[in-house]
């Protein structure tokens, strides 16, 4: 049974049916009143709907019919924004959608978001999300020397520069979590988290999304470096001077200041962003705060 509702009055009974070519229908009434079939849809918490499309074949014609009926009753409802989610098997009812008016709101590996706004007022769906998140893992151990590697792809492929670790925050993890992993991947250092020293926001950066770069301070817990064959050329523990001294360092705005946040933490003059476990009024999943325990427990 695929996702369908119907409204009517006397049905004794209604079953519709696809199959994996065109769509075919049964119904038999106890009354001569029409019945309508609708997709099925849940409402969401702005007053819109939300259909999550199953993986069973349907055929783009009957759900176009389909799709024009169920929007001239959501908009009789006072339905504002439409959202179905269409998974990677039903590629063939992205057209009949788009006919009808619906959008591309994003699309993950295995679906397709589409949103259609019904109401003759400027739309507020909210656009896909605009930034991607990053790190960079500062490093340092005893003897002040700072955790650093080339990369064998990327703008510094066979420039000879030495960088931090670096990587992009996974869906669903924490920052905290990233850092660590980042670092554990790229060079086989395994180190435990301390705090955000600094962030970074830039725009147009990937794929026309902005970008949230956060420096972390790790802790190092071991020291052999074992560098990822995949992406990493080369890795070492070089004296923090020896970074600060490459030309690429000394010319980027950016990473000089980073170097000055780092070199001012290893000297005891900065304090960053720590985590703190929370939970909030609308969720009880745990995720973490992230300030300046140092000046909140200051007198």
């Amino acid at each position: 049974m695929y996702m369908l509702r119907n409204l009517c009055t006397g049905v004794s009974r209604i079953t519709v049916r696809f199959g994996s070519g065109f769509g075919t229908r049964s119904m038999s009434t106890s009354s001569s009143r029409s019945v309508e079939q609708l997709l099925s849809g849940r409402n969401d918490d702005h007053g819109g709907v939300i259909v999550e499309m199953s993986t069973e074949p349907v055929d783009a014609v009957v759900f176009g019919s389909l799709l024009r009926a169920s929007i001239l009753h959501w908009r009789q409802e006072g339905k504002k924004g439409v959202w179905i989610k269409v998974p990677i098997e039903l590629v063939n009812l992205v057209e009949p959608a788009v006919k009808e008016g619906f959008y591309f709101h994003h699309a993950e590996p295995r679906y397709l978001m589409l949103v259609y706004w019904i109401p003759e007022t400027p739309s507020t769906i909210p656009v896909n999300a605009t930034h991607r998140v990053g790190i960079g893992g500062f490093v340092m151990n005893e003897k002040k020397e700072v955790l650093v590697v080339q990369e064998k792809s990327g703008i510094l492929r066979g420039t000879g520069v030495w960088k931090f670790p670096t990587g992009v925050v996974e869906e669903g993890e924490d920052i905290c979590d990233a850092a660590v992993r980042e670092v554990k991947e790229e060079t086989g250092i395994d180190t435990k988290f301390v705090e955000i020293l600094a962030f970074r926001q830039s725009h147009k950066s990937f794929f026309e999304k902005s970008d949230l770069f956060f420096v972390c301070l790790l802790q190092p817990l071991s020291f052999n470096i074992q560098p990822q064959e995949s992406e990493i050329e080369a890795a070492q523990w070089m004296p923090f001077k020896e970074y600060t001294a490459q030309q690429f360092v000394q010319k980027n705005e950016v990473l000089k200041y980073i170097s000055d946040v780092c070199l001012s933490k290893s000297e005891g003059k900065y304090s960053g962003f720590s985590p703190v476990p929370t939970t909030g009024s609308f969720s009880t999943t745990e995720s973490y705060l992230y300030l300046n325990r140092h000046c909140l427990n200051s007198p």
